[in-house]
């Protein structure tokens, strides 16, 4: 099996990323984190321009056409400069879910927003810590012409900026009586409040449905049983994010490798040392093993063989997430005591690959997914 990218994938990586080193800095980043929204406007429709939203939306919803894998290269380009904007919850988790669970119409009607960045959505399904099914517990009840919502969801990505939501209620009693809604941003009876977590640099929110009303044909797909949707949708942002946890790891890398040749102690660089060498030599060593766990995930989404996205967007993720994390604190200690203080740029990547690690499932989790899949 190749792992090669493509020339036009490689042209995709390169415009990125002169584009973000450009326009996001550190400096910007620290900025955005400090405002509600988190995300800057103008930056956001360069991207537009650039086509990033549509990337993976098929050009009849107008998309790009492309598939996982340049979405891929996109998420690993934003993982280098801890980019802070609505894309994952956007033009990944919620395009996703109109792609797998959306009617013919109700892709017609709402990808191409997505797609033109017009409009921001997000995918809301958690309310605590139960990933399953069992933990949907916003109510969804029907009236005479469609439905009413109650219930609460946290930890929405990009929740309290996003035009529309998408929202996983339960329909039933039964355990995967789970249906999904389109549910505007500012309808009557729901309230959202941002949330203050560990990484600012992606905004999360708590939503609150005091007997929302919506309408029938805002129910996603033809049927409720719509849980089978959401964890192909989990699954494909767990691959999307092992990319930007890999990019971020590869920063973080270079972060510490350029500091080790720099920095001087008792007339050495610290990188001729050997315990530093050693360090920087695994922390190589697990980014370039996460990318082909996190590339051959994007492949197999791109190729929709679920069989093999069963194995490897749980490999990926539980991997990623680790090589992340090891790499963020390893950077922090090369770089010493000034590594340490919160001021420090390098805490920006560690924050993110602490809070990454718990998305969509933590190590632990993904891991169980893998041996469930494995028939262990």
């Amino acid at each position: 099996m190749s792992f090669a990218f493509t020339e036009e994938q490689d042209l995709l990586r390169q415009t990125a990323r002169r584009f973000l080193t450009s326009k996001v800095g550190t400096d910007v980043v620290r900025r955005l984190m400090e405002t509600e929204d988190g995300f800057d406007e103008s930056i956001w429709n360069e991207t537009v321009q650039m086509g990033w939203q549509a990337m993976a939306i098929p050009e009849e919803h107008g998309g790009a056409g492309y598939g996982f894998v340049e979405l891929s290269v996109l998420m690993e380009e934003m993982g280098r400069a801890v980019f802070p904007g609505p894309f994952l919850s956007s033009a990944v988790l919620s395009a996703q879910a109109l792609l797998l669970g959306g009617t013919d119409e109700q892709r017609k009607a709402h990808l191409p927003g997505i797609a033109a960045g017009e409009e921001r959505y997000a995918f809301a399904h958690l309310e605590g810590r139960d990933l399953g099914p069992s933990g949907v517990q916003l109510r969804a009840t029907r009236r005479d012409g469609g439905w009413t919502l109650s219930g609460r969801k946290s930890y929405v990505l990009d929740g309290h900026s996003a035009d529309r939501l998408i929202v996983a209620a339960r329909t039933g009693d039964e355990p995967d009586a789970v249906g999904l809604f389109l549910v505007d941003g500012d309808a009557d009876g729901l309230s959202r409040t941002p949330l203050e977590t560990m990484d600012e640099t992606r905004k999360q929110a708590s939503l609150t449905f005091d007997d929302v009303e919506v309408g029938e044909d805002v129910l996603l797909g033809d049927a409720p049983g719509a849980w089978g949707v959401v964890e192909q949708v989990l699954t494909r942002g767990a691959v999307a994010l092992a990319a930007e946890q890999v990019g971020g790891a590869q920063a973080v890398l270079e972060q510490a490798t350029g500091y080790a040749k720099t920095r001087y102690q008792f007339g050495r660089a610290i990188g001729s040392y050997q315990a530093i060498k050693h360090k920087l030599a695994e922390m190589l060593v697990e980014v370039e093993a996460a990318k082909s766990a996190a590339y051959h995930a994007a492949r197999a989404v791109a190729a929709g063989d679920e069989d093999e996205i069963a194995i490897a967007a749980p490999l990926a993720k539980s991997y990623c997430s680790e090589v992340y994390e090891h790499a963020t604190g390893d950077n922090i200690q090369i770089h010493g005591g000034i590594g340490f203080t919160w001021e420090h740029d390098a805490h920006l990547w560690f924050k993110r690959a602490k809070t990454s690690t718990l998305l969509f499932g933590d190590p632990v989790h993904h891991r169980a997914k893998l041996a469930d899949a494995l028939g262990f």
